[in-house]
């Protein structure tokens, strides 16, 4: 990072809710139109019981001041499990017991349940970047330190942001999503175009197969979206977690009926309904250039219907309203032939026992290897004619 000075008054104060922290100072730090980062849907999450000590996302939300004023602010949490992280690190948890030592409570700065690249430390233009990392990274390793707690991990921050940490001493973990990526399409049959003949015809078969079984999709947005699609949205939403996970999901109903629906335009519903009854739902939330897939659910199993709802809508969206990306969630090989190009995600991660430090260093760098590899040979299942994977 660059060696400039950071101002004398700066201090670091860390919150353990947003309710302590005044929205339009926080919004106004954050200056961006990432959804996760409002403080509408951060402390929505606290409001409707999502991230609390008791669920193991304990708030610890650092801010940086110059004097008085506001001029970092940065999502962090404490941890006692790594669930809802999408950055896997059991083994770690466990050469930490096999070491006798305690791994959680562990530092993330994430967003909870919510693995999609995005700012993860937000500043004035006064203070720059290179000092607020500074003074955040010194901040939150003293913070550590001093509560003598393993490790501080930040999750999906944008690649830049990771080499600026991987410069200052935080090594950094590579991952592969799937994204899909607007290069100026038309329409849906325009992106089909780039398919070779026969991945096109399996995807059109996909499309057809949900329209013969008198399923019809409507996508939703904003003051479009009612309590009752909210509800049943809620609905579908558990029956999934507890069909997959045996749990009712990491989300509250009154997540859905308050903190989502506050979100405005900003969130995006497709319902399915088969005879006139829904059936299945996909929920995205969106920046100006980027579409989140998040969440999706049903009442039982009906085929075709999840690639339609959750991915087809989803670039059809994309291509409506000219966003550039489309990021449809961790993990699922199963997107490539649908389009969906391997993409590289980035974890940092600053460990404050020595040897175990070194220990993960040489991880990191193994991992990476093995990522690049696996990127590689996940694209040459792509089906487009001729891809250049970015």
């Amino acid at each position: 990072m660059a060696d400039n000075r950071v101002p004398q008054a700066l201090s670091a104060e860390f919150v353990t809710s947003l309710g302590d922290v005044d929205s339009k100072a926080w919004n106004a730090v954050a200056a961006t139109d990432y959804p996760f980062l409002r403080h509408d849907f951060l402390y929505g999450l606290e409001q409707t019981d999502c991230t609390t000590a008791q669920t193991g996302w304990q708030p610890c939300h650092l801010l940086l001041r110059d004097g008085d004023k506001l001029v970092a602010v940065m999502p962090l949490y404490l941890k006692g499990h790594s669930y809802g992280e999408y950055v896997f690190d059991w083994s770690w948890a466990d050469a930490w017991r096999r070491a006798g030592l305690e791994y959680y409570p562990k530092l993330v700065s994430a967003i909870p349940f919510t693995p999609a690249t995005g700012p993860r430390l937000c500043y004035t233009p006064e203070l720059g970047e290179a000092d607020a990392w500074r003074f955040a990274v010194n901040a939150v390793q003293q913070f550590a330190s001093e509560r003598e707690l393993s490790s501080w991990h930040i999750l999906f921050p944008s690649e830049h942001v990771s080499e600026l940490l991987l410069a200052d001493g935080l090594p950094r973990r590579a991952a592969t999503q799937f994204h899909w990526y607007n290069e100026g399409y038309a329409s849906f049959d325009d992106f089909l175009s780039t398919f070779t003949s026969r991945k096109r015809k399996s995807l059109k078969r996909e499309r057809r197969r949900v329209l013969e079984q008198d399923i019809t999709l409507k996508t939703r947005t904003g003051d479009e979206i009612t309590a009752s699609h909210w509800e049943t949205f809620h609905q579908f939403y558990q029956l999934t977690y507890a069909k997959r996970s045996g749990h009712g999901g990491y989300l509250s109903r009154e997540f859905f009926l308050e903190t989502a629906a506050g979100l405005g335009d900003q969130v995006v519903m497709v319902l399915a309904e088969q005879g006139g009854r829904p059936v299945a739902g996909a929920l995205y939330f969106r920046s100006s250039d980027t579409l989140f897939g998040r969440y999706w659910g049903c009442v039982r199993e009906l085929d075709c219907l999840h690639f339609e709802a959750c991915y087809y809508q989803g670039i059809d969206y994309c291509i409506e309203h000219g966003l550039q990306r489309f990021d449809p969630g961790a993990q699922g090989e199963h997107k490539i032939q649908r389009g969906f190009t391997p993409t590289v995600t980035w974890s940092n991660h600053w460990v404050r026992d020595p040897a175990l430090a070194a220990a993960v260093e040489d991880f990191t760098l193994r991992e990476a290897q093995n990522n690049e590899h696996y990127r590689a040979a996940t694209a040459e299942y792509l089906p487009f004619k001729t891809r250049e994977t970015p």
